[in-house]
């Protein structure tokens, strides 16, 4: 066999893998092809539609536990460009006493915070008594232990739950302004008031960073408890 015959065989021989290769891959797109489109229609619906966000951490206790799984309305604000921040128009604004999921770049992560100041608002804090646009937020006790208080606050288009605690903080987190909520941003705070890290740090949030509204729990896992379900929470509204 000389060179010439060797250099056919060769091209004939990557031909047939190549050939082997392609109909595997075709083999395999048809056999599974179902199973990548409804993929593909699960990736598109959690990106633009809705979602479940993970509740990490105290600071929206009582309103929400370490372990709620929340149902997130990707829809409630914008119609937005799956995996990316551009709308592709509003369909309604984000409201006092809404609990929002924010995609936080001061904070690198995702933030579950609820709205207390909207575009124009003056918020101005005193002991963690709020004042919105000079009218008091009225407070009702609900309950009482040795840690915390459980209250009653009444923003003036909604009433919510909150927690203070009974122990030592500083009195200067409880303090904040007077400011006025700037266009197109929002003052948050978390439910527990003395242990949140909201727009008291971070400022106000940009709608473009808000992805999303929440306003029941799916399911919940007890962190404390071997993650064990918390029956009770299942599909409960979060200001029930």
């Amino acid at each position: 066999m000389n060179d010439s015959d060797e250099v056919k065989n060769t091209q004939i021989n990557k031909h047939s893998i190549s050939e082997r290769i392609y109909t595997s891959l075709n083999l395999f797109w048809v056999e599974n092809r179902q199973f990548f489109l409804l993929l593909t229609c699960i990736v598109f619906f959690k990106s633009a539609i809705a979602d479940l966000s993970s509740i990490s951490g105290a600071s929206m206790q009582p309103s929400l536990l370490d372990g709620d799984k929340v149902w997130v309305n990707k829809l409630a604000y914008d119609v937005k460009i799956p995996f990316t921040e551009i709308s592709l128009g509003e369909t309604s604004d984000p409201a006092r006493g809404d609990v929002i999921i924010i995609d936080s770049k001061k904070a690198h992560k995702r933030l579950v915070k609820r709205i207390v100041g909207i575009p124009g608002d003056t918020v101005y804090m005193q002991n963690n008594a709020l004042v919105i646009n000079g009218t008091a937020a009225n407070y009702e006790i609900l309950s009482r232990d040795d840690d915390s208080i459980i209250i009653l606050e009444e923003l003036p288009d909604k009433s919510h739950k909150a927690r203070l605690s009974r122990r030592f903080v500083s009195r200067t987190a409880r303090s904040y302004g007077p400011a006025v909520v700037p266009d197109g941003q929002y003052f948050v705070l978390g439910d527990n008031r003395d242990n949140s890290a909201d727009s008291r740090v971070y400022s106000f949030i940009p709608r473009q960073e808000i992805i999303g509204r929440s306003s029941s729990v799916v399911f919940s896992l007890d962190s404390e408890n071997n993650y064990f379900p918390r029956s009770e929470r299942f599909l409960v509204g979060i200001d029930d």
